[in-house]
């Protein structure tokens, strides 16, 4: 497996006249930090995991969940972003994790990320696509979720194929509006202070955080935080791309953690205290029961309280920005996806076709590819008749977190590996301590995801209440949760039989 040509920026390989190196230079730490907030999505998480932690999870306290969680991915950027220092490179898990743990091991996680990124994009197209259906028919435009999906499917596809700047500011652009209006609910709430005033002893005291236990309530308001959280990795990705990224890619992975952390814990207490602490679980049943099933639109709690705090016109803005906050998902998971797929084909792990750029410096093949494997699986599930929320969301987004914490925990040994072996003036807090305390952090909230994986991805075994019984899974459940482990396994094998020399992907580009 020989490596393609590789140039400097905006050059040409000698070979065949295509370009193979991505355009430097083009974002700086804001542009970085729209591409990662807009990929966790914070509007859709609040409208939609946030009910479900407070509900089946620890009630009030469902905003300290996500405050623990922020904060545990907060030593967790501490080691990453460490080797962003000494590692700058397209396919950044895999390379730092190749770089600690050896290239066989690097090259399986090469392959959860892949599937990770691929299966999140795909969640969201089908969360797009019902969603779409279901508010245009209500005003009376009634078509299938499949178009709607395809016609996002192909917007996204062209802008992943402009310079990378271009995305950044439409994701900007989308992101800020989505932060507006979380952020003037928030406030506006807690300016008025609800029914029974602030209770932050409810929502951020431990023993209210863990009433019930990990293997009870308080663990599926963590896995649900967790899942809240996907996306915030992605800093690293654009390192290449990046005006400095020494220096950009540490700066956006911590401003990028801090604001989603802030944004999830505030947001939720102030929806905590428009409620009233004591009745918070009721009323979010209330809130969001529809024909007699409690949560079937969680998204209502929010826009019930936005209506009740702001007025009725911010409900009508919030539910149009769900829909950009998920555009905003799609295309920042595009070009997350697209930038795997580039390295790999430049590492020659896949072939080297895939590590053409275009003119504008956008990694065109890999787009192109990744948008023809997303078109395939939405083909797929448009005959076989699925649907496109409790079928293709909740399969995929479970999927997808579960293999992005894996990798996560992955990072954080490789960390610990390698700057044993590479010391420098990095702390012993930065280098051990931080990667370590993440790592049980990571290794708690995977155990939680997996346990209450049929809550999550909607695939119980048939009697089973999920929100009761860890485990209960049907064998698409546990066909999901186990792809990650034996994609790695694979990967790993594939490595060590077919092309042990290879480490070229692993590489350092920017050194």
């Amino acid at each position: 497996m020989n490596r393609p040509d590789t140039v400097s920026a905006g050059g040409s390989s000698p070979a065949d006249g295509s370009r193979t190196t991505l355009r430097h230079g083009r974002l700086g730490v804001i542009g970085v930090v729209f591409f990662v907030v807009a990929a966790a999505a914070p509007l859709v998480g609040m409208t939609g995991a946030v009910p479900i932690a407070i509900v089946l999870g620890n009630g009030a306290a469902a905003p300290g969940a996500y405050l623990i969680v922020g904060l545990t991915l907060l030593l967790f950027s501490v080691g990453y972003s460490a080797m962003s220092q000494r590692v700058t490179n397209a396919g950044a898990f895999f390379a730092y994790i190749g770089r600690g743990l050896g290239a066989n091991v690097g090259l399986g996680s090469a392959f959860v990320s892949l599937i990770a990124y691929v299966a999140i994009q795909l969640a969201i197209f089908g969360f797009f696509g019902g969603l779409m259906a279901g508010q245009m028919g209500a005003l009376g435009l009634e078509l299938p979720w499949w178009l709607w999906t395809f016609a996002a499917w192909a917007v996204v596809t062209v802008l992943s194929l402009a310079s990378v700047d271009v995305g950044a500011k439409v994701l900007g652009a989308l992101m800020l509006l989505e932060v507006l209006a979380l952020a003037i609910t928030a406030v506006a709430i807690l300016f008025d202070g609800g029914p029974e005033g602030y209770d932050f002893v409810a929502s951020f005291s431990p023993q209210a955080i863990l009433v019930g236990g990990l293997a009870g309530s308080a663990g599926i308001a963590f896995a649900f935080a967790f899942a809240s959280f996907i996306g915030f990795e992605a800093t690293a990705i654009y390192g290449e791309e990046s005006k400095d990224p020494k220096r950009i890619v540490p700066r956006a992975t911590y401003l990028a953690v801090g604001l989603i952390t802030v944004l999830f814990a505030v947001t939720a207490f102030a929806l905590v205290t428009g409620m009233g602490a004591s009745r918070v679980v009721e009323a979010t049943v209330e809130y969001s029961t529809v024909d007699g099933v409690p949560l079937a639109d969680p998204a209502a709690v929010l826009f019930s309280l936005a209506t009740e705090y702001v007025g009725g016109w911010m409900a009508t803005v919030m539910s149009v920005l769900v829909l950009s906050s998920l555009f905003a998902g799609l295309l920042a998971f595009q070009n997350a996806a697209g930038r795997y797929v580039f390295a790999l084909g430049r590492g020659g792990v896949l072939p080297g076709r895939l590590a053409r750029v275009n003119v504008k410096g956008a990694p065109q093949s890999a787009s192109l590819t990744t948008s023809a494997v997303t078109g395939v699986v939405i083909l797929l599930f448009t005959l076989f008749q699925l649907e496109p929320i409790l079928n293709m969301f909740y399969w995929f987004s479970g999927l997808a977190v579960v293999a992005i914490v894996l990798i996560e925990a992955l990072v954080c040994l490789a960390v610990v590996a390698y700057f044993r072996r590479n010391k420098g003036a990095e702390g012993v807090f930065t280098t051990v301590i931080a990667p370590i305390v993440a790592f049980i952090g990571l290794l708690i909230g995977e155990y939680l995801l997996m346990s209450r994986f049929g809550l999550l991805a909607g695939t119980t075994a048939e009697g089973v209440d999920p929100s009761v019984t860890p485990w209960g899974l049907s064998p698409l459940g546990w066909f999901l949760i186990a792809l990650p482990f034996v994609v790695l396994l694979v990967g790993y094998l594939y490595s060590r039989v077919v092309a042990p020399e290879n480490e070229d992907f692993i590489r350092d580009e920017l050194s």
